[in-house]
């Protein structure tokens, strides 16, 4: 897998082809996430700051570059960690379809191999995630939450960091074209 390290633009559709999963795989690595955000956080609470649902799907909606694919996939995994979580249904899943379908999106415009872009992108997608649900928290179930603006930085930053570490495990993982 090499990087390209010089264009960020597409410019025709061809050159910015759909990664394919296997569609265990892609269940697989959703599972696993939604499973770590729910249980690991209640033995390592150091851990309960990654967002791990959130950056497979942002990956995900990156890589299949179609915002029908991005909508589903935001919307299982988004449903998915609201049934396990104690949060009312449907919270998760209205914030990671929106940003599922905007990530698929930018997809179809950009390199979205560049490592540099990966890490904006995944920062900018957890705080709009963030703000959006706190938003929805406030407009929807009238719930009066502060939203802390350097708290959420600094966890978009360590977010952004394990996704794209993440993000070159899960490249490993695609189907060779």
């Amino acid at each position: 897998m090499s990087y390209s390290g010089e264009r960020i633009l597409l410019s025709s559709e061809r050159e910015g082809r759909i990664s394919r999963f296997r569609v265990w795989i892609m269940l697989g690595v959703a599972l696993a996430a939604i499973l770590f955000q729910a249980y690991i956080p209640l033995f390592f609470q150091f851990l309960g700051f990654l967002e791990l649902p959130l950056l497979v799907v942002v990956y995900f909606a990156l890589m299949r570059r179609d915002q029908v694919a991005g909508l589903f996939i935001g919307a299982v995994v988004g449903l998915a960690q609201d049934s396990l979580s104690r949060n009312p249904l449907g919270m998760f899943g209205i914030a990671k379809t929106l940003v599922g379908y905007f990530a698929s999106s930018i997809g179809l415009r950009l390199d979205v191999d560049n490592v540099a872009l990966r890490f904006v992108l995944t920062f900018f997608f957890f705080l709009f995630h963030q703000f959006l649900y706190w938003v929805m928290a406030r407009a929807l179930l009238a719930q009066q939450i502060a939203l802390d603006v350097q708290k959420t930085l600094l966890l978009g930053l360590l977010n952004a960091v394990v996704g794209v570490s993440l993000y070159h495990f899960l490249d490993k993982l695609r189907e060779k074209s």
